[in-house]
């Protein structure tokens, strides 16, 4: 059995809904501009190119309800609300009829972004690693088991600050479909248990602040509420 020169750091991990188990979080992948009116928002054209992935580390994830500060280094921090893909079972170049078979659950996560950083990287032609995968950047709400709820194809997904409206959308307006996402990931990464795939967001990308509260869903699958400190 190994030994470390220091006690490792407790393993990442995401709630289930009705259980007293967490879902152990090995990594986290993120689709970029999978809903066309997020596309064109963003001032890219929303044909149906391959799929795009980056990452964030796994101790991004932070549970729902809790308050987190605002991060350094933005002042442009920008919510995104997403359908999260939780894998239950490897998968390494699967096709899309395999890709539902090791899929282990669903939640709604929050795919937290300093849009200044990112756009500077965009002009620059550099990497969003600072822009997306800092701390407390992946909220997710409690997971809960395929095998309760099926597969979302369809259902609105939204999100609220203070209580206004911001994003609304359908999972039927996903430009890549769940098993597609999970199917061509695959064939680029070997996917294991304990990976986490962000599915991309609706239109409505918007700054928040300290002292905001935001608040989403998706029908059908969970809610998710985070709180960002007062300064």
């Amino acid at each position: 059995m190994a030994t470390f020169a220091f006690a490792p750091s407790a393993p990442a991990s995401v709630a289930i809904s009705g259980s007293s188990e967490r879902f152990p979080v090995r990594r986290i992948f993120c689709v970029g501009r999978n809903y066309a009116a997020h596309a064109r928002e963003m001032g890219n054209d929303p044909d149906r190119e391959p799929p795009f992935f980056f990452g964030k580390p796994a101790d991004a994830v932070v549970d729902s309800g809790v308050t987190i500060p605002y991060p350094p280094l933005t002042n442009d921090l920008h919510h995104e609300i997403e359908l999260v893909v939780a894998v239950g079972r490897g998968a390494s170049n699967i096709n899309a009829a395999e890709a539902l078979d090791h899929v282990w659950g669903y939640g709604t996560g929050i795919d937290f972004t300093r849009r200044d950083l990112q756009d500077t990287a965009k002009k620059l032609s550099r990497p969003w690693d600072w822009a997306k995968g800092f701390d407390r950047s992946a909220p997710c709400g409690p997971l809960v088991r395929a095998s309760e709820i099926g597969h979302p194809a369809k259902g609105r997904i939204w999100l609220a600050v203070n209580g206004e409206a911001k994003q609304q959308g359908d999972l039927a307006d996903m430009i890549w479909s769940v098993p597609e996402i999970v199917a061509i990931c695959s064939q680029s990464m070997e996917l294991k248990a304990g990976d986490l795939i962000f599915t991309g967001t609706p239109a409505g990308v918007g700054a928040v602040g300290p002292g905001d509260r935001i608040t989403g869903g998706v029908d059908g699958v969970g809610q998710i509420a985070i709180s960002i400190a007062a300064r």
